[in-house]
C-alpha cells in the first residue's frame, strides 16, 4: 500500500486527501494549526474549509516530521506564494526517494519560477522526482464524490503512474502526462483568466462575453506556454481548456468569485471577504504571469488588464473598454 503525506489542510488539500484515502492509499495530513489537525484526526471533518464533508479515517498532525515519516508520495498542498518558505522547513525530513506532488498553481513572485522549479530548487530533489496535478478539479465537487478527471504530469513515467494508481477512484480519474511545463502554465494562467471572467460577470456581461474571454484567454496561455517550452497539445486537454472552463464558469471558483465582486464595483478588501479569506491565487499570479510574459516577449492583454485592476486601481469598466478598443487584427 502506498503511503502519502498531504502537507496542507485547505479545501483542495483536504479533498485530495479524501481521494487518496478512498483509493486505498494510507494518508497522513499535516495542518499548521493544532486545532485543525486534532479535528481532522478525531472528528474526520474540516469545518474550516469543507464543513459539509465527512472524511474517511485519515491520520492528521501538526508535526510535519510525523506526517512525512515513510511517505512514498509527498503532496504539497499549500498556496503557491508560501510554498518556498514551507518547503524550506520540511526538506530535511522528506524521504529520500519520495515523489513530490505539487497541487499549487502559480508562478512565484520575484523569481518567476514554476512550482516544480521551486520544489526542485529548495528541496534539492532531481526534477524527475517532481510531479504536478492539474485539471478541472473544484474541491467541493470532488469532496462530494462527483466525477472528475485530472492530469498527473511528471518526466518520470513510473512516478506518474504510481501517483495515478494511488489516487484513482470510481469518481476521480487521473491521466498521466510528461509535459510538466504545460500543465503548470495552464494551471497558473487559468486563475488570471478566471478573474477576468468574474469581472465581466460582475459587470452584468453575458455568456458571449465570457466565452470570448475564455477563448482569448486560452490563446494567451498557449502563447506563453509555447514560449517557455510547453507542448501546445497539452492546452487542449484537462490541464488546459478543461481546468480553464471550470475555473472561469463555476461559482465555486474563488478566482471567478473574487473577480465578480470587483466587477460589481467592490474593493479588493470586499472581494477578499466575499471569498471567506481564502486565497484567490490569480490576484498574485497575475503580476508574476505578466512579468514572465514580458520576459519572453509574449503579448497577454487580458493578464495585463487583470493586473491593472487588482494592483493599479484601474476601474473594471475602463479595463473592458480597453480590451474592446484594441486594434482589429486576424485571430
Amino acid at each position: 500500500m502506498a503511503r502519502a503525506a498531504v502537507l496542507g489542510s485547505g479545501s483542495w488539500g483536504t479533498a485530495f486527501a479524501k481521494v487518496l484515502a478512498e483509493a486505498g492509499t494510507e494518508v497522513t495530513m499535516w495542518a499548521r494549526r493544532p486545532e485543525v489537525a486534532q479535528t481532522l484526526a478525531t472528528e474526520h471533518r474540516n469545518p474550516w474549509y469543507l464543513p459539509e464533508v465527512d472524511l474517511p479515517p485519515i491520520a492528521a498532525t501538526d508535526d510535519h516530521t510525523v506526517a512525512l515519516k515513510g511517505a512514498d508520495i509527498v503532496v504539497l498542498a499549500v498556496p503557491s506564494q508560501s510554498l518556498r518558505g514551507n518547503l524550506a522547513a520540511w526538506r530535511d525530513t522528506i524521504p529520500a526517494d519520495a515523489t513530490l506532488l505539487s497541487l499549487a498553481k502559480g508562478i512565484e513572485t520575484g523569481t518567476l519560477l514554476r512550482m516544480s522549479e521551486v520544489i526542485a530548487e529548495v528541496s534539492g530533489a532531481d526534477p524527475s522526482r517532481v510531479a504536478v496535478l492539474s485539471g478541472p478539479n473544484l474541491a467541493r465537487e470532488i469532496a462530494a464524490g462527483q466525477p472528475a478527471a485530472t492530469v498527473v504530469a511528471c518526466t518520470d513515467v513510473v512516478r506518474a503512474e504510481a501517483v495515478q494508481h494511488a489516487s484513482a477512484t470510481g469518481y476521480f480519474r487521473p491521466y498521466t502526462n510528461h509535459d510538466v511545463i504545460g500543465c503548470e502554465i495552464g494551471g497558473a494562467c487559468k486563475n488570471v483568466i478566471a478573474l477576468a471572467c468574474g469581472i465581466a460577470s460582475g459587470m452584468g456581461l453575458g455568456d458571449n462575453s465570457i466565452a470570448s474571454l475564455i477563448t482569448r484567454g486560452l490563446a494567451e496561455i498557449i502563447r506563453l506556454g509555447v514560449a517557455v517550452g510547453a507542448e501546445p497539445v497539452t492546452f487542449a486537454g484537462l490541464a488546459g481548456v478543461g481546468d480553464l472552463v471550470a475555473t472561469c464558469t463555476s461559482p465555486l471558483s474563488r478566482n471567478r468569485s473574487f473577480g465578480h465582486v470587483l466587477g460589481e464595483g467592490g474593493s479588493m478588501e470586499t472581494a477578499q471577504q466575499a471569498t471567506h479569506g481564502q486565497v484567490a491565487e490569480g490576484v498574485k499570479s497575475c503580476t508574476s504571469v505578466r512579468a514572465l510574459a514580458q520576459r519572453h516577449g509574449v503579448e497577454m492583454p487580458l493578464t495585463e488588464m487583470v493586473h491593472q485592476v487588482c494592483h493599479e486601481g484601474l476601474p473594471a469598466s475602463e479595463a473592458v473598454g480597453y480590451l474592446l478598443g484594441r486594434r482589429l487584427k486576424s485571430e
